[in-house]
């Protein structure tokens, strides 16, 4: 089995970017890393005041299932301090599976523990500006990334702010 995802990573709490890093570095070092978007600064969402988030987008390869992928990243959460205190609140790391296909097929899912797609990932510049970044010709629940965006307030697509930083592990060649 082969599990292709696409994950959102982001956190606003600590050394974000650094955080951001230490998964990139970690899916390059499993062998997993297949891209890694620019990071972005984007406003939090979801109504609770707190900082700005740095987010990014990694496409990764596992041998496993989604489930397997959706636990690697809550490994690197919980490495990062992650606490899951109030919805939508500010946190050290955030990894999300936004989507997967297993050995090419796209995979849906509505267990709770993992939807498959990411049901709020259609209204979330924050993902998908980054992941068109990595993967121009990409779809979402059979919609071209760029259709999704553009069905977007303007403002929420503008708000979200490529940094020149970069995720990409040194010696890394993706």
């Amino acid at each position: 089995m082969s599990c292709r995802a696409v994950l959102s990573i982001g956190g606003n709490q600590g050394d974000a970017l650094a955080l951001l890093r230490s998964v990139a570095e970690a899916a390059a070092a499993d062998g997993i890393l297949r891209a890694a978007s620019s990071v972005y600064a984007t406003p939090p969402w979801g109504g609770v005041e707190q900082d700005d988030f740095l987010n990014a987008v990694l496409i990764v390869e596992h041998a496993g299932s989604p489930a397997d992928v959706l636990e690697w990243g809550f490994e690197r959460e919980r490495a990062a301090g992650r606490t899951r205190d109030v919805r939508w609140g500010p946190r050290t790391l955030d990894v999300d599976v936004i989507a997967a296909n297993v050995d090419g097929s796209p995979v849906a899912s509505d267990d709770p523990t993992l939807t498959l797609p990411h049901p709020r990932a259609v209204d979330r510049a924050f993902v998908l500006v980054p992941w068109l970044e990595v993967e121009p010709g990409a779809t979402l629940a059979g919609s071209p990334l760029r259709d999704l965006l553009g069905a977007l307030d303007p403002a929420d697509v503008s708000a979200v702010r490529r940094l020149e930083d970069s995720l990409s592990p040194d010696g890394w060649s993706g």
